[in-house]
């Protein structure tokens, strides 16, 4: 049986792919935020998935139990999802991949997702993640973005990855599109790390938007401005009941009106700590002390 499930093959005008995957790689559940608002807005397609029983530990990644109608009990397994659509305005088509990143064989599953890109001719893979960052929730969230090549770089007006490190799910897909000559670029979104736990559209919107920029076509994002703007007001009210939180916040605001639009890449010692945080974060969370794992 393959792993990779095709319920039928789209036939696609210059396809781009835009994947996000929860987990180390989706501060503020951001990125994952931005597809799936994506699959909302355009009525995407779903067409394709992967199999999890080959890609995830469940004692980790706990399938999640639900009630149908109040009665029938339903099992809802780790998914990756793929979705296509022709968004309003664009010349183009888009695939989403929307998933959750896999606990093992991920050469395997980035060869199925590189495998799946070359069959529809997709010409460029876009992922997109979110990192914790000193950065407040006040103003927008900084984007960043990086390319597998100098000539990309140039033609989309990002930057050279230079990153060391440890990497997610998100790293080895690149390196698996440069390994089968696919095009790739990475937008990646600063979240406030004091308000880590919350979903943050903040972030899923600036991701929406500079994704826009880079296809050449903007994404209306009426929905996410909305949830922009209660997300600003509900986290203001709780750090106003904290002095010290609230002048962190204001020192933040300060250096970010000093520093306007520039933002560096996050650096390996950054990424690294967070990784860490999330895997041990990750093992209290689902090492039957403290319940069960939120995936």
């Amino acid at each position: 049986m393959d792993e990779l499930r095709i319920d039928a093959l789209p036939e696609l005008q210059r396809p781009v792919l835009v994947a996000a995957f929860r987990g180390w790689n989706d501060g503020g559940q951001a990125a994952s935020m931005a597809v799936g608002y994506l699959v909302r807005a355009w009525e995407a397609e779903r067409f394709a998935d992967i199999d999890p029983e080959g890609f995830f530990d469940f004692q980790v990644a706990r399938p999640q139990v639900t009630l149908v109608d109040g009665e029938t009990r339903k099992i809802d397994w780790p998914e990756t999802q793929f979705f296509h659509a022709r968004p309003p305005g664009f010349d183009r088509d888009v695939v989403l991949l929307l998933g959750i990143e896999p606990n093992v064989r991920w050469r395997t599953f980035s060869g199925h997702v590189v495998r799946l890109a070359q069959d529809l001719g997709v010409e460029l893979v876009v992922t997109l993640g979110a990192l914790l960052a000193d950065v407040p929730h006040t103003r927008p969230a900084p984007v960043t973005g990086s390319a597998s090549s100098a000539d990309l770089v140039q033609e989309l007006g990002l930057q050279l990855s230079r990153y060391e490190g440890p990497t997610g799910i998100v790293g080895i897909l690149h390196d698996a599109c440069t390994g089968a000559g696919m095009k790739s670029a990475s937008l990646w979104a600063a979240v406030p790390h004091y308000v880590s736990l919350a979903p943050n559209p903040s972030a899923a919107l600036s991701l929406c938007r500079r994704l826009g920029d880079l296809l050449g076509s903007p994404i209306a994002t009426d929905e996410l401005d909305e949830a922009r703007e209660t997300f600003i007001t509900q986290v203001s009210e709780a750090v106003s009941g904290d002095a010290e939180t609230q002048a962190y916040v204001e020192e933040l605001e300060q250096r970010a009106e000093t520093l306007g639009d520039e933002m560096d890449v996050p650096s390996g010692y950054s990424i690294a700590a967070e990784l860490s945080r999330y895997l041990r974060e990750r093992e209290t969370g689902n090492g039957g002390h403290s319940g069960p794992s939120e995936q």
